[in-house]
C-alpha cells in the first residue's frame, strides 16, 4: 500500500485543506466537523482538482460543473459525474499522513457506470466505461464486454423488441476491425448512444417462457409462421422461444425466421430482414447460447410490420406482389452448383437494374438455371442496390437518399442471411429485393455518372482529399470519384473503409449513415480487393456520407474529452 506524507494537523486546521501526491496520485485531505478526509485531488466529471472545491455538511463540491461528493466514501450525488475514490488518513501527532486504497472491482465498476450511463443517457460516462473497459480488459474483450452489456440493456428495456439502437451497436462491432484503432471505442460509443436513446421512456421486455414440452421443430417453424401471418406476437415468440430453448441450431433458426419474413413481401420497407440479420451477427458475437433470450424480441417486429403486398407501389402500375406470387408458394428455384463466375454475377446485377420486372425475375431464375447459388443470386442482387447509390443524381430530392439506402441494406440482410441458411423459402428474399431496386429506378433518372467519369478519377485517389468533402456540402460526386479512385489504382482496400468509418463515426450520424456504411464494407469484401466492383460499392457508400455532412460533431468530442481524461490531461487548462 503506498502512503506519503501530505502536511501538518495545525496546517491542516488552519487551511481546511491540503494536497500533494501519493506516489503519482494526487490526493487532498479536508478538515471537516473535527475529522480528516482524503480522496484523488480529481473530479472524475472532469478532471478539475478537487482541491479547489469546497466542504459544507460532509459534501465536497467540485467548483466546475458542482458535482456533490460524500467525503467519507466519496460518493457522488450527481450521476453524471462518478464516485472518487476515497483514502485512509493517519493522524500521528502533526503529522498528516495518507494511504491510497485500491479499487475492489473495477471491471464491475465500469459495467455498472455503463449500465447508469444507458439508463440516463449520459454520454460522457458510457465513453468512460468503454475505455476503462477496453484498457482493464484489453481491446478485444473490452469490446466484447460492451457490446455484451449494451445488447442486455437494449433487450431489457424496449417491450417493442430489437430495434434501431441494437442494429446499430451490432453494425459498429461488425467493423470494428476495419476502424482505425483510434476509431473503435468511438464506434461502439455511437452504438451505445443509440441503445440508449432507442429505449428512454420505453416499458420494459418481460419475456414468455418457452414451452415446456417437446415439440419437432418442423411443427415449431410451421406454427411461427402460421402466428406471423395472423399477427399473434405474443404466440410467435413463445414459439421462438421455444425453438431457440430446445437446442435448435443457428441454421435451423435462421430458417424458421427467414421463412416468416419472407412469407411477406418486402416487409417493413426491409427492416425486419435487416433487424432479423442483426440478431444473428449479434449472436455470433456473443455466442449462440444467448438466442433464448435475444432472438423472441424480433417477434412482435414480424407480427406488426407493415407488407409491401399491400401498398400502392407494388400493385400499381406493376403488380409486383403477383409477379412474385409464385415464389411465395413454392420458393425460390433450386440453386444451381456454383458455376457462375463473378463476371456471370455482375452481369446479373445490370438486369436487375433493368425497366421490366417481368424480365428481372427471369433473369434471376435463369442465372439459377445456369448455376448461380443462392449466395451468387444474393450478392448479384445487393450489389444491383449499391449501384442505386452510386447513380444516385443530386437533383432528387434529398430524402430520396433513403429510398436507395433501404433497398442497399435489405439486400445486404438478404445476403448474409442467405450466406447463414441457402433455403428456398428465405431466397425469395433475393426477388423481393430485386423489385425493390426495380421500384428504385427513376431515382436514376437522370443517372449520376458513374466515379471513373468524373476528372477526379483521372489521377491515383488521394484519401486525404476526402476531409474536404465531409466539410462542404455538395461534394458528393468528388467524394464518390477519389474512393473510386484510391481502390481501382491499386490502394490498400482497408485503408478506404477506415477513412469512410471515421468519416462517419466524427459526424453526428444517423441511423441510416451507420447501415449504408456497414452493408457497404460487407459487400466489397465479398468481391476480390480492387475489383470494380468493390470500387463502386465503396464510391457508393462515400457519396451517401458526402451527402448528409457535415454535423455539429458532438458526440466524437465527447469521446475526445473522456479519451484526454483517460490520459489525465488537465482539460480546464490553455493548451
Amino acid at each position: 500500500m503506498q502512503r506519503a506524507k501530505i502536511g501538518s494537523l495545525d496546517e491542516l486546521r488552519s487551511k481546511g485543506c491540503l494536497f500533494g501526491k501519493v506516489g503519482s496520485q494526487p490526493v487532498c485531505v479536508f478538515w471537516s466537523d473535527g475529522q480528516a478526509y482524503a480522496v484523488d485531488d480529481r473530479c472524475p466529471h472532469m478532471g478539475f482538482p478537487l482541491h479547489r472545491g469546497s466542504v459544507e455538511n460532509g459534501l465536497l463540491t467540485c467548483h466546475w460543473h458542482h458535482a456533490r461528493f460524500d467525503l467519507s466514501s466519496g460518493g457522488t450525488l450527481d450521476p453524471f459525474a462518478d464516485d472518487v475514490r476515497a483514502h485512509t488518513v493517519e493522524l500521528d501527532g502533526d503529522t498528516v499522513t495518507v494511504s491510497l486504497r485500491g479499487d475492489a472491482d473495477p471491471v464491475t465498476h465500469h459495467l455498472q457506470r455503463l449500465e447508469e450511463g444507458l439508463e440516463q443517457g449520459l454520454t460522457l460516462v458510457v465513453a468512460k466505461a468503454v475505455l476503462a473497459l477496453s484498457d482493464l480488459l484489453g481491446p478485444v474483450e473490452g469490446a466484447t464486454a460492451a457490446l455484451q452489456a449494451g445488447v442486455d440493456f437494449g433487450l431489457r428495456n424496449r417491450d417493442a423488441g430489437w430495434g434501431a439502437g441494437l442494429t446499430v451497436l451490432t453494425a459498429m462491432a461488425n467493423v470494428l476491425p476495419v476502424l482505425d484503432p483510434g476509431d473503435r471505442c468511438l464506434a461502439l460509443v455511437h452504438g451505445l448512444a443509440f441503445v440508449s436513446r432507442d429505449t428512454r421512456g420505453r416499458p420494459p421486455w418481460f419475456p414468455l417462457a418457452p414451452l415446456s414440452g417437446q415439440v419437432a421443430e418442423e411443427r415449431l417453424a410451421e406454427w411461427y409462421r402460421r402466428f406471423v401471418d395472423t399477427r399473434n406476437g405474443d404466440a410467435a415468440e413463445r414459439v421462438l422461444a421455444t425453438a431457440a430453448d430446445s437446442g435448435c441450431d443457428p441454421v435451423g433458426l435462421a430458417g424458421i425466421m427467414g421463412a416468416g419474413v419472407t412469407d411477406h413481401v418486402f416487409v417493413d420497407g426491409g427492416h425486419t430482414i435487416d433487424f432479423t440479420n442483426k440478431a444473428f451477427e449479434a449472436l455470433e458475437h456473443l455466442g449462440w447460447e444467448k438466442a433464448t433470450g435475444l432472438l423472441p424480441t424480433l417477434a412482435h417486429q414480424y407480427a406488426t410490420a407493415s407488407r409491401s403486398e399491400e401498398t400502392g407501389p407494388w400493385r400499381h402500375p406493376h403488380n409486383l406482389a403477383r409477379l412474385l406470387s409464385h415464389l411465395q408458394v413454392e420458393g425460390a428455384p433450386e440453386p444451381g452448383e456454383g458455376t457462375f463466375s463473378d463476371d456471370d454475377v455482375d452481369d446479373l446485377a445490370w438486369v436487375v437494374l433493368g425497366d421490366e420486372p417481368d424480365q428481372i425475375v427471369s433473369a434471376i431464375e435463369s442465372a439459377a438455371q445456369r448455376g448461380a447459388n443462392y449466395e451468387q443470386l444474393a450478392r448479384g442482387v445487393a450489389y444491383a442496390a449499391s449501384l442505386r447509390l452510386v447513380r444516385f443524381h443530386t437533383q432528387n430530392d434529398h430524402g430520396d437518399w433513403d429510398e436507395v439506402h433501404h433497398g442497399f441494406t435489405a439486400a445486404n440482410a438478404t445476403h448474409q442471411m442467405i450466406c447463414r441458411c441457402p433455403q428456398p423459402e428465405l431466397a425469395r428474399g433475393i426477388f423481393q429485393a430485386a423489385m425493390k431496386v426495380f421500384l428504385d429506378r427513376f431515382l436514376n433518372v437522370p443517372a449520376a455518372r458513374l466515379p471513373n467519369q468524373h476528372p477526379a478519377a483521372a489521377t491515383p485517389g488521394d484519401l486525404a482529399e476526402l476531409r474536404s468533402c465531409w466539410d462542404q456540402e455538395g461534394m458528393v460526386d468528388q467524394a464518390g470519384a477519389i474512393v473510386y479512385s484510391w481502390v481501382r489504382s491499386g490502394g490498400e482496400q482497408r485503408a478506404v473503409t477506415a477513412a469512410l468509418g471515421s468519416a462517419l463515426l466524427h459526424e453526428d450520424a444517423e441511423f441510416h449513415w451507420f447501415q449504408t456504411y456497414e452493408a457497404a464494407v460487407r459487400q466489397a469484401s465479398a468481391w476480390p480487393a480492387g475489383s470494380e466492383q468493390a470500387a463502386l460499392i465503396l464510391a457508393g457508400a462515400a457519396r451517401f456520407l458526402a451527402a448528409h455532412t457535415p454535423t455539429r460533431r458532438e458526440l466524437a468530442q465527447v469521446v475526445s474529452i473522456a479519451t484526454r481524461l483517460r490520459r489525465g490531461e488537465a482539460l480546464y487548462e490553455e493548451v
